[in-house]
């Protein structure tokens, strides 16, 4: 693993979408929690010890109208449909949604590291490639830590098995009803699923501060999910 900068500031992101890959899906929602280093380092905790979200935390979440349809299933989940987001006057993912993220991310101290669950294999290759279609870029010292396999090989490498004892599964979900002992709240909305992702991690914080510290992937080494038929060829 190439070495890569110590992040500053964790940026937890999730995407609702019309679709699994094989349909070459478009974003049609974007939830981002900004938080610093320190807070998670330090984390805030409630009188029974457990950690609750920092007072200090910077949210971004916008929907927007994508040009394909969405399946049965995605808007079955999400709640989205083209109808609705079409109702509500959305616009696509646009120059004004890229400024919009550069924006919140430029308010943010760097180096920045994005932190999805499922990530490397969904919520990253498809951002790449909406942002690639425009033209965009995030800053050149981004990184990002998927925690679907970092929490799988932190139990693996520690000996967590207890953990996990009659409950295998490493969806955000399970991994949240493991950890409180509780539902997750607005799951499959964009802003709900970070909150549960953000809560994950406060659980393990440490350990993840540490893993993302050694095994981050440098954010130019994401590939976008597909080159859209209509946008710009990419370049090398």
């Amino acid at each position: 693993m190439s070495e890569v900068p110590r992040a500053e500031t964790f940026v937890f992101l999730d995407l609702e979408a019309t679709g699994l890959p094989s349909i070459d899906p478009e974003v049609a929602e974007i939830s981002l929690f900004a938080v610093h280093r320190s807070s998670l380092e330090n984390p805030d905790q409630d009188e029974s010890g457990a950690p609750v979200l920092p007072r200090v935390l910077d949210k971004l979440t916008l929907c927007m109208s994508p040009e394909r349809p969405f399946t049965a299933k995605a808007s079955e989940i999400t709640g989205l449909s083209s109808d609705s987001l079409a109702r509500c006057r959305k616009a696509g993912f646009d120059n004004a949604v890229v400024r919009t993220l550069e924006a919140f991310l430029s308010r943010q101290e760097g180096p920045i590291c994005l932190v999805a669950h499922n990530g490397f294999d969904y919520d990253f290759p498809l951002l790449c490639t909406e942002l690639r279609r425009l033209g965009a870029h995030l800053p050149p010292d981004t990184i990002c830590l998927d925690t679907l396999p970092a929490l799988r090989s932190l139990d693996r490498a520690h000996s967590h098995g207890t953990r996990a004892q009659g409950c295998k599964g490493y969806s955000l979900g399970s991994l949240f009803r493991r950890y409180f002992q509780a539902e997750p709240s607005a799951a499959h909305s964009a802003e709900g699923d970070v909150h549960t992702l953000l809560m994950v991690f406060l659980h393990r914080a440490a350990e993840l501060l540490g893993w993302a510290d050694e095994q981050a992937r440098s954010w130019a080494h994401i590939e976008p999910m597909y080159v859209p038929p209509d946008g710009p060829r990419l370049e090398a």
